[in-house]
């Protein structure tokens, strides 16, 4: 092992489903205040099946202990002004020397497989340039636990395409070359959102090969724990979302990642605040608030059904939650509009 990297410099072999594999891999996490979660990230990157891999930990100007904690580890650490994490893994990219770049968060904790599996991937199929894993989730929170359902719909999307058009930061892997071919993140973005998706469009738009990998695992410790950072969170996401449709329009109509359920029902809900507003002036279009919030509730039949068969309670609570999901996601989309139209 050399200074400030894990594995063994020299090329080894891992197996996996009785293939060898010989590719260096270079692990980049950006750290904010991390002290409270980047001691488990790092003891779950210790202890992977696969062995040529570096770690590279960027930290973005904390102001706690992530430093002493991750320095007690045989990783390369780098420390900058906090500039967001997007410039953070840019800042990792240029910093590793492996041939394949897999992204995590602090507050991951990933699979004892996860880089194996992300290798055996681009060893399998030459053409693959990205790719996507999972989030799962031990927290007991129940908004924590209808966020891991948001993304087990997403993942069952996923699935059904033999290619994909989004590659979360949370478990990605790139081909290092390609990845800088595409420019890396947008270091416009100044927190994490939505600038995964930026580049994710835009390879995908490119032509480039992306696929999906449910194998490759991350236990997330850092999903919501309240309705109140939940809805914050998704109002963002919202904002953010629309910086990116700007630029890649076409993917506001239909992407290999985001419900179409979920775009009906912030428009429902828009409809029913109008309809809201006009019964101060016309009485009868009460029955419209009604029937559209009828229509709303029957959006979420598909969400809620697939819940209940993982989480019977959070499928049951879905419809209400969904409302809040619509909600915040909406008030993003319209500041976004109210933003754009007082600056032009």
């Amino acid at each position: 092992m050399t200074t400030n990297t894990v594995g063994q410099c020299s090329v080894i072999t891992c197996t996996v489903k009785g293939a060898n594999f010989i590719m260096k891999a270079s692990v980049i996490i950006p750290a904010y205040n991390a002290q409270k979660t980047i001691g488990m990230c790092l003891d779950a990157l210790m202890k992977q099946t696969y062995t040529d891999y570096e770690v590279i930990v960027i930290d973005d100007g904390s102001s706690d202990n992530t430093a002493s904690i991750v320095n007690a580890y045989p990783v390369r650490y780098v420390r900058q002004e906090n500039s967001g994490p997007a410039c953070a893994r840019n800042r990792g990219v240029s910093l590793s020397s492996g041939e394949v770049i897999l992204f995590t968060d602090s507050d991951c904790i990933p699979s004892q497989n996860w880089i194996s599996e992300m290798v055996s991937v681009f060893e399998a199929d030459p053409e693959v340039v990205a790719i996507k894993g999972v989030y799962k989730t031990n927290q007991s929170q129940l908004i924590a636990r209808f966020a891991q359902a948001e993304f087990e719909e997403r993942y069952d999307i996923c699935q059904k395409s033999k290619t994909i058009s989004m590659v979360d930061t949370y478990s990605a892997a790139y081909k290092k070359d390609i990845f800088t071919t595409a420019g890396g993140f947008d270091e416009s973005f100044p927190t994490a959102n939505n600038e995964d998706t930026e580049l994710s469009y835009k390879m995908s738009s490119k032509g480039y090969k992306m696929v999906f990998n449910p194998k490759v695992v991350v236990y997330h410790l850092g999903h919501p724990s309240s309705v109140w950072d939940y809805m914050r969170k998704k109002f963002w996401r919202g904002y953010w979302r629309m910086v990116v449709y700007k630029r890649f329009p076409a993917k506001m109509i239909k992407d290999a990642y985001t419900p179409q359920t979920l775009k009906i029902q912030i428009l429902l809900l828009f409809m029913i605040l109008i309809a809201v507003v006009g019964q101060l002036v016309v009485p009868s279009m009460l029955y419209l608030t009604g029937i559209i919030g009828v229509a709303f509730f029957l959006t979420t039949i598909p969400f809620m059904l697939k819940t209940i068969k993982r989480d019977l309670l959070i499928g049951v609570v879905s419809p209400l939650y969904l409302v809040l999901r619509a909600l915040a996601i909406g008030g993003g989309v319209f500041y976004y509009f109210v933003k754009k139209k007082l600056n032009d």
